[in-house]
């Protein structure tokens, strides 16, 4: 009897568990982390996927979400071993598969990538999706398979893989990362299989301008130019040819012609500037100088070429404020010396 009371007067001591704390703490589900992740919440979302890969079996998208999120956050070793661990888990995880590769193609590591992406683009599922192709002929380009980049991109744009629209896409894919030689080799072949494919003998021309090969840069533009009369990118470039080759008067008749076809374009502006400043016409140089550096007051180029057109005229002062304004433009992000305290 006393042991029964004993038992009952402690229990009447003791406080009744409360409501909160008898409540089990709800578990995240996969489709809350998703909904977190979406709207930018993605600490938290991470902390959900993290309670929900303590449950066995790890739910499906877990993997693959966060590594979603480190991707987006520039974690892209994380990112890779998300992936990576999504794929062990279902090798036919597409998305996570084409996630990996691009991935390891931003890493440096296109070897990796290309057979993830290979499997990536045979999935009907992924026909829609034209960054894979892209990064694929990237992949291919970096490991110097030059014909399985060409195809890559051809798949990307649609066009057939042995077409000259094919070749001429992958060339100035290749120019664009410094890929000169074989952009050149691909330009021609363009050009063999169409003669007069619009932008392809532009873009031989643009690589003897790099090469500083500037007859050639002339020849080719000229070409371009009787295919594309009105495309005044075609005047601009090949008033720099003609500018760079000493052709000053060419040069000023080609850029006028681009000014008026491109008007919001800096480039012709600048360059017909300092062609009039070389035909002794600092004056009119000017005109077009003030108007480029009014579209573009942080070319540092521009306020070059005003200072030299300034000098020409004798204004001496603001020939110099000119120059001043150049060299500090273009050291503005110079880092600054540490001040001795």
């Amino acid at each position: 009897m006393g042991l029964v009371v004993a038992a009952s007067s402690a229990m009447a001591q003791s406080p009744a568990p409360s409501v909160q704390d008898s409540a089990a703490k709800p578990v995240p589900t996969f489709e809350e982390a998703s909904a977190l992740a979406g709207k930018g919440r993605l600490d938290q979302a991470l902390a959900e996927l993290d309670a929900l890969a303590k449950q066995q079996p790890e739910p499906a998208g877990v993997e693959r979400l966060r590594g979603i999120i480190f991707y987006q956050r520039d974690q892209l070793t994380e990112a890779e071993a998300a992936f990576a661990k999504a794929l062990v888990q279902n090798a036919s995880d597409h998305e996570a598969r084409e996630m990996r590769g691009i991935t390891l193609y931003r890493l440096g590591k296109p070897e990796e990538a290309i057979p993830l992406l290979e499997a990536t683009e045979e999935s009907a599922s992924n026909a829609a999706n034209a960054e894979p192709k892209y990064v694929l002929g990237l992949c291919y380009t970096d490991a110097k398979r030059y014909d399985d980049a060409r195809r890559a991109f051809a798949a990307q744009f649609g066009f057939a893989p042995d077409s000259a629209e094919a070749y001429l896409v992958t060339a100035r894919l290749f120019l664009r990362r410094e890929f000169a030689a074989q952009a050149q080799e691909f330009a021609q072949k363009a050009v063999e299989i169409n003669r007069g494919l619009p932008r392809a003998h532009e873009l031989l021309g643009e690589i003897a301008l790099a090469k500083a090969d500037l007859a050639e840069a002339e020849k080719q533009l000229e070409m371009e130019r009787k295919l594309n009369p009105l495309d005044g990118d075609v005047y601009d470039r090949l008033g720099d040819a003609y500018f760079r080759s000493g052709d000053y008067e060419k040069a000023r008749q080609v850029l006028d012609r681009a000014v008026l076809l491109e008007p919001n374009s800096t480039g012709p502006y600048i360059l017909l500037g300092e062609a009039l400043v070389r035909l002794g016409q600092p004056v009119q140089a000017l005109h077009y100088l003030a108007r480029a550096e009014s579209m573009d007051p942080n070319n540092y180029v521009t306020h070059n070429a005003l200072g030299q057109a300034y000098r020409a005229v004798g204004d001496r002062e603001r020939a110099t404020r000119e120059y001043e304004m150049a060299v500090e433009i273009q050291h503005r992000g110079d880092p600054k010396p540490a001040q001795v305290k």
